[in-house]
């Protein structure tokens, strides 16, 4: 919690944050819905608490970097500071405009990073992923950056769930699986289906863990986690940027990285996953 702090709430926080004035607001917990107002206009908030000091920084830095590319959805940052966050709240409905979001996805990842491992402009090095940390540390090289800072860190958190040489198997096969070589895409880095939301007019991304990386990564946790309409949205996606012939061989390896964050956060369900996906490498 920030020091000077500890007695604020979100409805107080939204108010700091942002300059505006709460008009009414939800219960308090670690996502918080409130009502603000510019003197003007009304609009609906949601208030985050951040899990560590930082986080929340961290994961403003990696919304407006998304957003700067011009491609995907982005609820709007209203503020943040080390403990919280003030975004636009989305009103959910029904999946729709499936395609329109496979083209943005593609432009996104085409918007690039400087190199892989990347951190957003003004995000910090030492970032998370949900509640698990992760180092962004730049690499030129897609396949040994990869096992170095997405796989073998996640190994080495969950000891005694893994065996450590499947793994060290896995990632000296990743340079002659990795396909050709592509430029670092601009990733959200935790696109499962539950930060894809959807309003009346299509999808928006939340909860990003963004980093320069290889965009069938992104894709990869879509496949994962049962995203609604997957089929067209990547359709869509490979009319504005074909993906490499022998994608859905490389699935596994991308999974990697989510089902081992997962093993780290979740336990021994994941960990037969994620043992299941490095040995299907070979």
């Amino acid at each position: 919690m920030v020091s000077g702090q500890q007695s604020e709430g979100p409805a107080a926080a939204a108010a700091r944050l942002t300059g505006f004035e709460t008009v009414s607001h939800g219960p308090a917990g670690t996502l918080s819905e409130v009502v603000l107002t510019d003197g003007h206009h009304e609009f609906d908030a949601v208030v985050k608490r951040g899990h560590a000091p930082g986080a929340t920084r961290a994961e403003a830095a990696g919304l407006r970097w998304l957003a700067s590319a011009d491609a995907v959805r982005i609820p709007q940052v209203h503020g943040a500071d080390d403990e919280w966050l003030v975004l636009d709240r989305v009103t959910e409905t029904t999946p729709s405009h499936a395609e329109e979001f496979g083209r943005a996805l593609a432009r996104l990842h085409s918007a690039g990073a400087p190199t892989f491992g990347a951190p957003p402009p003004d995000g910090p090095t030492e970032a998370w992923i949900g509640t698990a940390p992760m180092h962004n540390s730049p690499g030129d090289s897609w396949p040994e950056w990869y096992a170095e800072h997405r796989v073998l860190p996640y190994v080495r958190m969950a000891a005694g769930l893994l065996d450590t040489a499947v793994f060290e198997r896995a990632c000296a096969r990743i340079p002659s699986m990795a396909g050709p070589p592509e430029p670092p895409a601009r990733l959200h880095g935790d696109l499962w289906s539950g930060n894809v939301l959807w309003d009346a007019t299509g999808a928006i991304l939340i909860d990003p863990a963004a980093h320069g990386g290889h965009r069938e990564t992104d894709l990869a946790m879509l496949h994962l986690f049962g995203c609604p309409q997957l089929d067209r949205i990547l359709a869509a996606y490979n009319e504005v940027a074909p993906l490499a012939d022998g994608y859905r061989d490389r699935i596994a390896l991308h999974q990697l990285f989510p089902l081992l964050v997962h093993t780290v956060l979740f336990g021994r369900s994941y960990a037969n996953q994620a043992t299941t996906a490095a040995l299907s490498l070979g």
